[in-house]
Protein backbone atom coordinates (compact mmCIF):
# COMPACT_ATOMS: atom_id res chain seq x y z
CA UNK A 1 0.00 0.00 0.00
CA UNK A 2 1.27 3.29 -0.64
CA UNK A 3 -0.31 6.66 0.59
CA UNK A 4 0.25 9.96 -0.75
CA UNK A 5 -0.23 12.88 1.85
CA UNK A 6 -1.08 16.59 0.38
CA UNK A 7 -2.34 19.60 1.01
CA UNK A 8 0.31 21.14 3.01
CA UNK A 9 1.65 24.86 2.74
CA UNK A 10 2.15 28.13 4.43
CA UNK A 11 -0.72 29.50 6.55
CA UNK A 12 -0.54 32.45 8.77
CA UNK A 13 -2.08 32.20 12.67
CA UNK A 14 -5.54 31.09 12.85
CA UNK A 15 -5.99 30.19 9.24
CA UNK A 16 -6.98 26.53 8.05
CA UNK A 17 -5.75 24.07 5.72
CA UNK A 18 -6.98 20.94 4.83
CA UNK A 19 -4.95 17.68 4.62
CA UNK A 20 -5.85 14.33 1.90
CA UNK A 21 -3.93 11.48 2.05
CA UNK A 22 -4.85 8.97 -0.44
CA UNK A 23 -3.84 5.13 -0.74
CA UNK A 24 -2.57 2.79 -3.65
CA UNK A 25 -5.63 -0.12 -2.93
CA UNK A 26 -8.78 -0.29 -1.12
CA UNK A 27 -6.73 -2.75 1.56
CA UNK A 28 -7.01 0.46 3.99
CA UNK A 29 -11.09 0.43 3.74
CA UNK A 30 -11.59 -2.42 6.57
CA UNK A 31 -8.63 -0.25 8.76
CA UNK A 32 -7.93 2.56 11.16
CA UNK A 33 -6.24 5.54 9.49
CA UNK A 34 -4.20 7.78 11.13
CA UNK A 35 -2.35 11.26 11.23
CA UNK A 36 0.99 12.03 12.58
CA UNK A 37 3.37 14.72 12.64
CA UNK A 38 7.30 15.46 13.52
CA UNK A 39 8.29 18.76 14.42
CA UNK A 40 12.16 19.86 13.96
CA UNK A 41 14.25 18.07 16.54
CA UNK A 42 10.84 16.93 18.41
CA UNK A 43 9.97 13.11 18.38
CA UNK A 44 7.05 12.23 16.14
CA UNK A 45 3.38 12.93 17.78
CA UNK A 46 0.12 11.33 17.10
CA UNK A 47 -1.94 13.74 16.05
CA UNK A 48 -5.16 11.84 15.80
CA UNK A 49 -7.22 8.68 14.56
CA UNK A 50 -9.86 7.57 12.57
CA UNK A 51 -11.92 4.24 12.47
CA UNK A 52 -12.55 1.98 9.60
CA UNK A 53 -16.09 2.74 9.49
CA UNK A 54 -15.81 6.32 10.97
CA UNK A 55 -17.94 5.74 13.75
CA UNK A 56 -15.08 6.34 16.09
CA UNK A 57 -12.38 9.30 16.32
CA UNK A 58 -9.64 10.06 18.43
CA UNK A 59 -7.41 13.23 18.95
CA UNK A 60 -4.52 14.67 20.31
CA UNK A 61 -5.29 16.78 23.46
CA UNK A 62 -3.74 19.62 21.80
CA UNK A 63 -5.63 19.45 18.71
CA UNK A 64 -9.20 18.36 19.64
CA UNK A 65 -11.43 21.02 18.82
CA UNK A 66 -9.69 22.33 16.31
CA UNK A 67 -8.54 19.62 14.01
CA UNK A 68 -11.30 16.89 12.33
CA UNK A 69 -10.21 13.50 10.66
CA UNK A 70 -12.70 12.16 7.86
CA UNK A 71 -12.66 9.77 5.69
CA UNK A 72 -14.13 8.67 2.36
CA UNK A 73 -13.50 4.67 1.81
CA UNK A 74 -14.81 4.99 -1.75
CA UNK A 75 -12.03 6.72 -2.79
CA UNK A 76 -9.52 5.27 -0.28
CA UNK A 77 -8.53 8.75 0.86
CA UNK A 78 -8.85 9.95 4.80
CA UNK A 79 -8.70 14.05 5.55
CA UNK A 80 -7.47 15.96 7.99
CA UNK A 81 -9.05 19.53 8.33
CA UNK A 82 -6.82 21.79 10.59
CA UNK A 83 -8.45 24.99 12.08
CA UNK A 84 -7.29 27.65 14.28
CA UNK A 85 -4.16 26.47 13.45
CA UNK A 86 -0.85 27.57 16.21
CA UNK A 87 2.55 28.44 14.85
CA UNK A 88 3.20 25.40 17.18
CA UNK A 89 1.36 23.11 14.71
CA UNK A 90 4.15 23.28 12.66
CA UNK A 91 6.00 20.04 11.42
CA UNK A 92 5.63 17.46 8.39
CA UNK A 93 2.41 15.70 8.88
CA UNK A 94 2.01 11.69 7.99
CA UNK A 95 -1.16 9.56 7.50
CA UNK A 96 -0.70 5.75 8.22
CA UNK A 97 -2.85 2.83 7.73
CA UNK A 98 -3.43 0.65 10.72
CA UNK A 99 -3.08 -3.22 11.09
CA UNK A 100 -6.75 -2.71 13.25
CA UNK A 101 -10.38 -1.64 12.40
CA UNK A 102 -10.62 0.63 15.42
CA UNK A 103 -8.23 4.14 16.43
CA UNK A 104 -5.16 3.75 18.28
CA UNK A 105 -2.90 6.28 19.24
CA UNK A 106 0.74 4.02 18.98
CA UNK A 107 2.66 3.94 15.68
CA UNK A 108 3.08 0.55 16.48
CA UNK A 109 -0.18 -0.11 15.56
CA UNK A 110 0.36 1.33 11.92
CA UNK A 111 1.66 -0.64 9.35
CA UNK A 112 1.88 1.55 6.31
CA UNK A 113 2.86 4.74 6.56
CA UNK A 114 2.73 8.19 3.23
CA UNK A 115 5.17 10.39 2.19
CA UNK A 116 5.05 13.32 4.53
CA UNK A 117 3.61 17.35 3.68
CA UNK A 118 4.62 20.18 5.38
CA UNK A 119 2.86 22.37 7.31
CA UNK A 120 4.22 25.81 8.51
CA UNK A 121 1.75 28.04 10.44
CA UNK A 122 3.47 31.53 10.68
CA UNK A 123 3.17 34.34 13.32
Amino acid sequence: VQLQASGGGLVQAGGSLRLSCAASRRTSSNNAMGWFRQAPAKEREFVGSISWNSGTTIYADNVRGRFTISRDNAKNTVYLQMNSLKPEDTAVYTCAVSRFSYSRRDPASYAYWGRETQVTVSS
